[in-house]
């Protein structure tokens, strides 16, 4: 069971997490994670299972357009062009954090936990999955104005079922 989160997240989303770090652990995979949306709050998830957190390589907290870049290699211009919130930058964000971390599996996260611009629509959520040796899976999402932290609740249920999906990926 986490420790720290416990209190506010669902069972089965505690749950994920404990089986998300068991298999990476038997599998001897590391895991990162690039955050912008989620604030960290899946690289917390992942380090408050007590007995299979090592696992955990790090993560990257990318909150401004100057994080995504200098801690995970971005081209300013790119996520101007292609808007923080996009595919494209949610893959260019795994890719990154797999390149610029000891982890073969990297989990990256941007969007709109809540209201944000005019144009922004809230609750629309970019997920991508690297892992090494493998093409980089993507996820949209759309989860609704439901708020700022059941948004982010959701997003740890699909962050963890992607990198379980990766953690299942043949040859290893």
């Amino acid at each position: 069971m986490t420790e720290t989160l416990s209190p506010v997240l669902p069972d089965e989303v505690d749950r994920a997490a404990r089986d998300v770090l068991e298999a990476a652990c038997a599998k001897k995979l590391a895991l990162a994670t690039a955050e912008s949306c989620t604030g960290g709050m899946l690289a917390s998830l992942l380090t408050d299972v007590e007995g299979v957190s090592s696992t955990f390589e790090r993560g990257f907290v990318v909150y401004s357009i100057d994080a995504k870049c200098e801690l995970l290699g971005l081209a300013h211009d790119f996520v101007e062009r292609c808007g923080a919130v996009s595919r494209e930058v949610a893959v260019a964000m795994a890719q990154g954090a797999l390149a610029a971390s000891h982890a073969d599996i990297a989990l990256a996260v941007t969007g709109f936990a809540g209201p944000a611009g005019p144009d922004d629509e809230p609750g629309l959520v970019h997920f991508a999955c690297a892992r090494t040796g493998y093409e980089t899976t993507h996820r949209e999402t759309h989860f609704g104005d439901i708020g700022r932290g059941p948004t982010r609740i959701e997003c740890m249920r699909v962050a963890l079922e992607m990198i379980g999906e990766a953690i299942g990926k043949t040859g290893d």
